[in-house]
C-alpha cells in the first residue's frame, strides 16, 4: 500500500527558509552511477538551523526522507524515491584547521577529494588513502569507507550528528563502531552533519607522491573513466569478488546499457542509457553464477533505495 504524506509542510519550510528545493528532480543527475527516478523533492539546507526545521516539517507531513552525499555509493531505482532528499550544503561543506595543527573539522558535504587537498596543503598525512574516493565526508563516515589499507576509522576521532528528532549530538573513540563498511550511523536515522580528523604532520613532497601514486593505481586498474558506483559487492570472507567474477568468465557481461567492467570485474558500468533494472537485472546474473561455480554468496556494498 502506498504511503500518504503531506508535502505542503516541507514546501513551505523551505520558501520561509529560503532553502533551494528541486521538484521531481532524477536522482540520476546525483548519483555517480547516472541511472535513478524522480525524488519527490531535493533540498538543500545550508545550516544546522535549516536542517532541524525541516525535519520538523518533514515529520508534521508525515513525509518519508533520506540524505544525499556525492551519490557514489548509491543504485536508485527507476520509479524514483517517494518524499524528500536532502543535499547537505553551504555551512555543511565547511572544512577548518583546529589549534592544534592536527585536527580536521570537515562538514558532512564537503567531499573526500576536497578534504585530502585541504590535508596536503597543510602538510597533514594520515588521510592520502581516500585520495579518489569520490565520496562526501558523510557518506565516508556512515559506511567506515576505505582503500589500500587505510579506513575512515584510523583518522576520524568524532562525528557530529543531527538526530531525527532535530537534536545535534556528537560520538566520539569507540561509540563510534567502526567496522567493515560500518559504524553505528548505518542503518540508523541520525543525519551525520560533520566529522574531526586527527592526522599527523608531515612530508609535503611525500605526501603528494603517495597521493599520486595510489591515483594512478585507481586509473590504471579501475574505470574511472565511466559511470559507476565503485566496488559492487563486499569483500567476501575468504577471496576476493572481483576474482571470482573474472574467474566465473563474467567480465564484459552485459544487460542493456549496464555491463561488468571489462577492466576490473568488481565494477559495474553504465556505458550509456543503463536504467536501475538493467543493473539490477546483471547484478543478480553474477551473484547466481558466481555461487553456482565458487559456492560464494556475493553481498552487495551499495545501497539500494527508491521505487520501480
Amino acid at each position: 500500500m502506498e504511503t500518504v504524506f503531506d508535502l505542503a509542510p516541507l514546501d513551505r519550510a523551505a520558501q520561509r527558509l529560503g532553502v533551494r528545493c528541486l521538484r521531481e528532480e532524477p536522482m540520476a543527475r546525483h548519483t555517480t552511477f547516472q541511472v535513478g527516478g524522480p525524488a519527490d523533492r531535493m533540498l538543500f539546507p545550508e545550516t544546522e538551523g535549516q536542517l532541524s526545521s525541516l525535519l520538523e516539517s518533514l515529520r508534521e507531513g508525515g513525509v518519508p526522507w533520506l540524505v544525499l552525499g556525492n551519490g557514489s555509493n548509491l543504485l536508485v531505482r527507476d520509479g524514483g524515491i517517494r518524499g524528500a532528499v536532502l543535499c547537505l550544503s553551504g555551512d555543511f561543506k565547511k572544512i577548518t584547521l583546529l589549534k592544534d595543527g592536527c585536527t580536521l573539522r570537515a562538514g558532512a558535504g564537503a567531499s573526500l577529494a576536497t578534504l585530502c587537498a585541504f590535508a596536503r596543503e597543510r602538510a597533514l598525512t594520515g588521510l592520502e588513502f581516500a585520495w579518489g574516493i569520490p565520496g562526501s565526508v558523510g557518506g565516508a563516515a556512515y559506511m567506515n569507507a576505505g582503500a589500500y589499507g587505510g579506513e575512515m576509522k584510523d583518522v576520524i576521532t568524532q562525528v557530529r550528528h543531527v538526530s531525527a528528532g532535530g537534536e545535534p549530538g556528537a560520538v566520539s573513540g569507540e561509540e563510534l563502531g567502526f567496522s567493515y563498511r560500518r559504524s553505528r550511523y548505518t542503518g540508523g536515522a541520525d543525519i551525520i552533519t560533520g566529522a574531526d580528523l586527527t592526522l599527523q604532520k608531515g612530508d609535503p613532497s611525500q605526501i603528494a607522491a603517495k597521493m599520486e601514486d595510489l591515483m594512478a593505481r585507481r586509473k590504471e586498474k579501475q574505470p574511472y573513466d565511466m559511470p559507476s558506483a565503485g566496488s559492487v559487492f563486499k569483500r567476501p570472507e575468504t577471496g576476493f569478488a572481483a576474482a571470482m567474477i573474472d574467474q566465473c568468465g563474467l567480465k564484459g557481461r552485459r544487460v542493456g546499457g549496464a555491463q561488468v567492467s571489462e577492466k576490473h570485474a568488481g565494477f559495474i558500468v553504465n556505458t550509456g542509457g543503463a536504467a536501475c533494472r538493467d543493473v539490477l537485472e546483471l547484478i543478480d546474473i553474477v551473484k547466481e553464477t558466481v555461487k553456482a561455480q565458487t559456492g560464494t554468496l556475493l553481498e552487495c556494498e551499495v545501497r539500494l533505495l527508491g521505487e520501480d
